[in-house]
């Protein structure tokens, strides 16, 4: 129910056919068993819809964002959850961007084909949350290994990946002109780490996002998984959070569809004291409402799209995209949920979990008010704030 051409006609029903044979039985069933979709994850990767952003040069598509963002949304719109894969689509950014050529040829076509997972980033720690360049794990070159020590939080998937990307600070922040200085990314191979200086702690949480705190007591990784220079990691960082940006906004968009496409037959068909809720103008508006936020949403998609794959500067739009599609998406929830009454709150409608599920885009990746502090410092102007 998207009145927005974009062309893809082609693409979207082939994510959709896929998606199809994954109904909404399969995402209620992993959701109450707080566990993994392993065949859906490995249905996409087969197909190649994860590798979208790898070049065809190492076994990818060679798509663009607006493609790889189509791919998220169908999923959403579908029933399902991107959650569970979407790190494969983003993280890998930095490994191309900043990776030396024999590292990319040592991962990309294998994680491209699915022999490789790369789900993982650990970057929050627990005392600094998005203050990032306080971050207190640290990495010390020891010949040619790195000895890394400290803790992170909220760090995803780790336990179904077999590659993490890992920012450590490497010179210490007395140290460095800049705070932003000093910090180094690196390639940590899950197998090898996990203990042997690395333990996993689950996290149970509201989603069903296989989610988790880390703790390193001198974990060695070798020098040569170092991706580019010592020092520049938090640049890296930086810039692959448009196109994380980006997709999960497509996330919510496909989220805020599926809660118009779920809602709209439903207030038809449900009659109160003689009529259709649908009926009601009470019940109409916030309905609508939503809808005319969720396209707005995907225009702005589209725009962070389009500047993104022209190599162009976007970092407001990707930030605008995010904020205004996760608002849309929740609205969208909301209205999902009170207009199905106590129906919504059944397992077997699925909108308690879907609605569990796009909540959390008002926190993560970066939470609304960072947004608003983004916007308000670097495209209007104002003093920074923090």
């Amino acid at each position: 129910m998207s009145s927005t051409s974009d062309n893809h006609q082609e693409l979207r029903e082939a994510v959709r056919s896929l998606c199809a044979t994954f109904p909404a039985e399969y995402h209620r069933k992993v959701d109450e068993e707080r566990g993994y979709p392993e065949e859906f994850v490995d249905a996409l990767t087969k197909a190649g819809w994860l590798a979208a952003l790898i070049p065809e040069e190492y076994g990818g598509s060679g798509l663009g964002l607006t493609e790889a963002s189509i791919v998220m949304e169908e999923i959403n719109r579908s029933g399902g959850n991107s959650g569970a894969c979407h790190g494969q689509m983003y993280n890998m950014g930095t490994l191309l961007r900043h990776g030396s050529e024999e590292q990319k040829r040592k991962y990309l076509p294998k994680i491209a084909s699915g022999e490789l997972r790369l789900q993982s980033m650990g970057v929050t720690e627990p005392t600094t949350g998005t203050d990032t360049t306080k971050l207190k794990t640290t990495a010390v070159r020891q010949g040619d290994r790195y000895v890394v020590n400290g803790q992170k939080v909220w760090i995803s998937r780790v336990q179904h990946s077999d590659l993490m990307i890992l920012l450590a600070r490497t010179t210490p922040l007395a140290e460095v002109k800049r705070k932003s200085e000093g910090m180094s990314i690196f390639m940590v191979d899950l197998h090898q780490a996990i203990g042997h200086g690395m333990t996993v702690r689950p996290i149970p949480n509201m989603v069903n996002h296989e989610t988790n705190e880390l703790f390193f007591d001198n974990l060695e990784i070798p020098a040569e998984n170092l991706i580019g220079e010592e020092g520049k990691g938090f640049k890296y960082i930086l810039d692959g959070l448009n196109a994380e940006r980006t997709l999960i906004a497509a996330e919510c968009i496909g989220d805020g569809y599926w809660f118009i496409d779920k809602v709209v037959p439903y207030v038809k068909e449900r009659v109160v004291f003689g009529r259709p809720i649908g009926q009601n103008q009470g019940v109409q508006f916030p309905i609508a409402e939503s809808y005319i936020e969720i396209e707005a949403a995907n225009l702005m998609r589209f725009e962070a799209c389009r500047l993104f794959d022209a190599h162009q500067p976007c970092g407001a739009q990707a930030n605008m995209a995010k904020y205004l599609a996760a608002k849309a998406s929740w609205e969208a929830a909301n209205a999902c949920l009170q207009f199905h009454g106590g129906f919504g709150f059944a397992n077997e409608y699925d909108v308690e979990r879907k609605f569990r599920e796009t909540r959390l885009y008002q926190v993560a990746p970066i939470s609304t008010n960072l947004i608003l502090s983004y916007v308000a410092e670097h495209v209007l102007g104002l003093p920074r704030s923090f």
